[in-house]
This record gives structure tokens, C-alpha cells and sequence, in this order.
């Protein structure tokens, strides 16, 4: 009785498990597929769908042999390579555009300060601004308050010139006294009293010298600079401030 109760149970389970089909196990290669076949979403952070900054580039005129700049410490390698595109929020626009500019030398040596935000970034002679020997500074107001992205800035670029102290800054402040952030500083030495710097120095190029902002809010932009490796001035040719 119990060896035939034991068969009649065997004999139940083996139908059951022959009735039941395993379901077939999913390919991993089937998602990366269906993925891959997904059309790319624009590039965005957050809710922010992020394209290239309207940047427009000033032709390049170097002019001459390129004089030896080994001896310049602290002097970020020259790739000759074209910067890539900077990518930042849609509808951003260069804020700067003749705004209202100060500078520690109201009465430059060439030119005049507004100059700095014309629009003109030719590295002509009628183009630049040049300020005294020793620290000097230039600021814009943008007359309002904005979220900035990028700061592109060009001091000269005729010839491969490398200028020292450089340091940018923003702030809701017209004094700079309180809010402020600062961007871009390789004065390695602390002369300007503003930090020990921790950026490179650079060669001057007709693509300017481009500063991540990442988004700060601010009014005022100050550049500050101090001499450069041919002469103990400073010069300016334009600076964009890219923000909305």
C-alpha cells in the first residue's frame, strides 16, 4: 500500500514539472541594443538643454618668430589645438556689450576704457588699451544681476605675449569688499594681497583666454592684471561676459 501510494506520487510530480516550459531567459544584449537604437537626447543639465556660447573668434596675427618662453614658470603647454566649443544654457548672450567700465587708470596710455567692451577683438593697433607699469584692474557693470557661464577675455594677441597676475572676479559688490567669487587667479606669488593663485599662465591667442563662471550670479566683473613678458604694462582688447 505504501509502495503504491510512493509510484502514484511520482508519477504526479513528473507531469507537472514535463507541463511546466521555463520561459527563456532574457538577452543582456537585447537592452543595450534597444538603447543604442534610442535617439540621443540634446546634452542639458538639469532642465537646461545646453548649446555652444555665440563665441566669435578675432583673426590671428601673430607677427614674427615667437621669442622663447621656456623660462616662464608655472606656463600651461601649447597644444596648438583649437579649444573646443563651451557649452552653457540656451539663450545666454554676451552681457558685456557696451556696459559701463571702470578702471584703476581711467585716462589709459592708448585708447580709452570703453573700448573694452566695443565688440572689436582685432588685434590692431587702434583696438587696444594700455594701462601703467604695476597692478592694474578694469570693471564691468552689467548694470544687473545675471547668471554667468563664461568670461572670455583678450589682452593682446599680435604676438605670443604671456601676462602675469592674472585674476577674475565677480561679485554682487561694486567694491568687491563682500560676494565675492573668484574665478581665474595665477598670480602664484600673491602680489595683488588677493591669494596665492593656483591657475596657469598662458599664451595670449586670437581665441582669447575662456573662464568657466559655472553659473554664479553677479553684476560686476573685475579683471585684474599686472605687466606681461615683453614690458611692464597691461593691455586689454576686449572682454565678453557670456550669461542670461
Amino acid at each position: 500500500m505504501k509502495k503504491s501510494i510512493v509510484f502514484i506520487l511520482l508519477l504526479v510530480s513528473m507531469f507537472a514539472v514535463s507541463g511546466c516550459k521555463k520561459q527563456p531567459a532574457e538577452d543582456p544584449g537585447s537592452q543595450t541594443a534597444t538603447k543604442a537604437e534610442t535617439p540621443t537626447a540634446p546634452q542639458a543639465t538639469g532642465n537646461k538643454e545646453m548649446v555652444a556660447i555665440p563665441l566669435e573668434l578675432p583673426k590671428p596675427m601673430f607677427v614674427g618668430t615667437p621669442e622663447n618662453l621656456s623660462g616662464i614658470e608655472n606656463l600651461e603647454p601649447d597644444t596648438q589645438q583649437a579649444r573646443p566649443p563651451f557649452l552653457a544654457p540656451a539663450g545666454v548672450k554676451n552681457l558685456a556689450l557696451n556696459k559701463p567700465v571702470t578702471s584703476s587708470e581711467m585716462d589709459p596710455i592708448i585708447g580709452a576704457v570703453d573700448m573694452l567692451v566695443d565688440g572689436d577683438k582685432e588685434a590692431t593697433e587702434g583696438s587696444v588699451i594700455e594701462l601703467g607699469p604695476f597692478e592694474q584692474w578694469v570693471v564691468i557693470d552689467l548694470e544687473d544681476e545675471y547668471e554667468l557661464y563664461a568670461i572670455v577675455f583678450w589682452h593682446f594677441h599680435k604676438t605670443a605675449r604671456v601676462y602675469h597676475d592674472v585674476v577674475v572676479q565677480v561679485s554682487t559688490d561694486p567694491e568687491f569688499i563682500t560676494d565675492v567669487t573668484t574665478l581665474f587667479n595665477n598670480d602664484i606669488d600673491n602680489s595683488l594681497s588677493l591669494g596665492v593663485g593656483k591657475d596657469m599662465h598662458y599664451i595670449d591667442k586670437a581665441e582669447g583666454k575662456l573662464v568657466d563662471a559655472k553659473g554664479t550670479k553677479a553684476r560686476y566683473v573685475k579683471l585684474w592684471s599686472q605687466a606681461n613678458n615683453q614690458n611692464d604694462y597691461s593691455h586689454y582688447i576686449e572682454v565678453e561676459v557670456y550669461g542670461k
